[in-house]
């Protein structure tokens, strides 16, 4: 059994490091880190064209529907490069939307992402640090045929330039820790996102606060 890399994949591996040691040099690295976005739009951009931002999406939404296979070896690039902005904190969101989103959400969300329209993140933590479903407290509560939510999450990659966030909420109470807890695709221009900058050591991932009041 061969378990190297393909011909596909070792020519995606080629064509990213080439890319990227023209794109992303030390320095281009060291001026997104001083900067609060962290990237560039015409980076990403660029990114949209070569079609990376969609890799693992379906065609109909816009992607290119290669695996995970293929993302590891671009990743794999990427950190070779050190390449900062929210490739991976975009793909969070979008992973979250392709495996339980509406297919109208699919459809909008996906597609925008794809074609480098739309940056959208997973917003999961909160201030109590668990990292399991007992940990999540923030409220969606079922008001006028949808629902209200309330609560903060913390630690939240690229929130800050994101359009959208992937919210992980409670619906409600259960036995199980895990009941109730469900997944809501929030525009971060909607009225009661509030979104604040966090300093972290790493400045090539960018981290945020989000407080939720009853969006």
């Amino acid at each position: 059994m061969d378990f190297g890399f393909n011909a596909d994949q070792e020519m995606l591996r080629a064509t990213a490091r080439k890319f990227l040691e023209n794109e992303c040099p030390s320095e281009f690295v060291r001026a997104r880190m001083a900067e609060d976005a962290g990237f560039t739009p015409e980076f990403w951009t660029k990114l949209a064209e070569q079609g990376w931002l969609g890799l693992v999406y379906p065609e109909a939404y816009g992607g290119a529907g290669l695996g995970f296979v293929d993302l590891t070896v671009l990743m794999e690039e990427m950190g070779r490069a050190v390449m900062p902005g929210p490739f991976f904190s975009t793909l969070l969101g979008g992973l979250a939307i392709l495996e339980a989103g509406s297919d109208a959400q699919k459809k909008e969300w996906l597609t925008k992402i794809a074609g480098g329209e739309a940056r959208v993140t997973l917003a999961w933590t909160e201030p109590n640090a668990r990292w399991d479903a007992a940990g999540v407290t923030t409220t969606a509560k079922a008001s006028g045929g949808g629902f209200t939510l309330s609560g903060t999450k913390l630690f939240v990659p690229d929130a800050h330039v994101a359009q959208a966030l992937v919210v992980v909420a409670r619906t409600r109470e259960g036995k199980n820790p895990e009941e109730g807890v469900s997944l809501f695709v929030v525009p971060t221009n909607a009225r009661g996102v509030s979104v604040k900058l966090l300093p972290t050591m790493d400045q090539t991932r960018k981290l945020s606060e989000v407080k939720l009041s009853e969006v």
